[in-house]
């Protein structure tokens, strides 16, 4: 029985490295490491790209962006996003909403909320305000409280598109 509506859940870690950008939602944060992966390491979108293709049952983001190919070697996050809310369509779902986490305890990330949130629903077609993204630290607990690395958490709605007959 279809339900109309399909929930995913995603999380991503990486660790901090050197000589690197660090980008979060496709947004450049100024800080002086980056996010080790063979992508961009953008923790917050590879948790959206797998919530949302955990909600269709589609696997994770290392089946579609596998980093065993070297064409996704530092790729730009957004890309992956794109395609797969290209996939999310094809199927004939809509995003509903996107509701996430990011635990770092440095650097300071509201300053940038916003525009993540902007990069987001602009690249997925939605409002802003079906885009909500959190930022906490972990008060010094585990590798994030030690400094080592990021941490994001999203879980997603989409609603099938229905066509009246």
């Amino acid at each position: 029985m279809k339900t109309g509506f399909r929930t995913g859940i995603g999380i991503d870690i990486h660790s901090f490295t050197d000589n690197r950008k660090l980008i979060l939602g496709g947004v450049e944060i100024p800080f002086e490491k980056g996010l080790e992966g063979h992508s961009d390491a953008d923790v917050l979108l590879h948790a959206v790209c797998d919530a949302l293709l955990g909600a269709l049952a589609l696997g994770d983001i290392g089946k579609h962006f596998p980093d065993s190919e070297s064409k996704f070697k530092d790729a730009d996050s957004t890309l992956f996003l794109q395609e797969v809310s290209d996939l999310i369509i094809k199927k004939g779902y809509t995003v509903s909403n996107i509701d996430s986490v990011i635990t770092a305890q440095k650097p300071k990330l509201s300053p940038y909320i916003n525009q993540m949130r902007e990069r987001i629903a602009k690249i997925l077609k939605i409002d802003i305000d079906q885009v909500s993204i959190k930022a906490t630290t972990t008060e010094n607990l585990g590798f994030v409280g030690r400094e080592e690395g990021i941490a994001a958490f999203a879980v997603v709605l989409i609603s099938e598109n229905r066509q009246d007959d």
